[in-house]
């Protein structure tokens, strides 16, 4: 069977593709960030994972607002990097387990999910800021993405993101192989991007809600969207699907777990985290 051997909640945002593709490495502002991922990926070497079940938001790029689906599942061999901006990323297609999505998809419905099942996915930044970090190119990782509804009305609430990785956890423990998964949550800390209050950000807040993550996550899964907004600007609703990850880690390893990694710095429009959990 399959086995879920860690989990890890990360920022994305599209600077951190521009700073990447763009060898800013070694910059003041990024360098604290960029630093923390190499420890994640000795990680994922020494734990032998080599599937990612990604759980993160959609910036209409795949999905508009005429046809937005509160979970979409992709179930395909492989998916295409979506052409944000003036100039596209040249990443090539991301490689992924057609019969790991396939068995999440039937688990997910048993479970009462429903999730949208996309057999062609258009990966935007919400996933794709962060996986050369994790994975380098040419891809060695396989990645099973699942989009969350942060977007527009009606939005899932924090308890179902945490119940949705606590069900991901169930299948990957059901299903046949022998995949060695880690569940990861990509979305945003504290930021907002619009009105009176753009670019707020609210880095004791971050701090603290990376310590719940970690510690007691369940305030935070208690907790509603004007609750993160309030303490986290409009966009930090994104924050809810940290929860995913961690309901699975808490589903496989009731035992407890062991933080790897953990980094934070505030230091432009957005809260930059790292936070990267194993079965203790």
């Amino acid at each position: 069977m399959a086995r879920l051997v860690g989990a890890l909640g990360t920022s994305h945002a599209p600077s951190i593709a521009f700073a990447h593709d763009a060898g800013h490495h070694d910059r003041p502002e990024w360098q604290g960030f960029f630093a923390a991922w190499v420890p994640v990926r000795q990680w994922l070497a020494r734990i032998g994972a080599d599937t990612l079940v990604v759980v993160y938001n959609d910036h209409l790029n795949q999905f508009q607002f005429d046809h937005y689906p509160t979970f979409a599942l992709g179930v395909a061999d492989r998916f295409e990097v979506a052409r944000e901006g003036r100039v596209p990323r040249t990443l090539p297609e991301v490689p992924s387990d057609l019969q790991l999505g396939w068995h999440l998809a039937r688990t997910l419905v048993a479970e009462e999910f429903d999730p949208c099942l996309c057999q062609r996915m258009a990966l935007d930044h919400g996933l794709m800021s962060v996986l050369p970090l994790l994975d380098p190119p040419p891809w060695k990782l396989r990645v099973v993405p699942l989009a969350v509804n942060v977007v527009i009305e009606p939005m899932p609430t924090p308890r179902r993101c945490w119940r949705l990785g606590q069900a991901l956890a169930r299948g990957i423990a059901s299903a046949p192989g022998d995949a060695r998964v880690v569940v990861v949550s990509a979305g945003g800390l504290s930021h907002q991007l619009h009105g009176p209050d753009f670019g707020f950000v609210n880095p004791a807040w971050d701090r603290l809600f990376l310590d719940l993550v970690e510690q007691d996550p369940l305030p935070l899964v208690q907790a509603t969207h004007e609750d993160y907004i309030e303490r986290g600007g409009a966009e930090s609703v994104e924050m809810m699907v940290w929860l995913a990850m961690r309901g699975a880690l808490q589903e496989a390893a009731p035992q407890g777990i062991r933080r790897v990694a953990r980094f934070y710095d505030a230091p432009m429009l957005t809260g930059y985290g790292v936070l990267a959990l194993e079965p203790a």
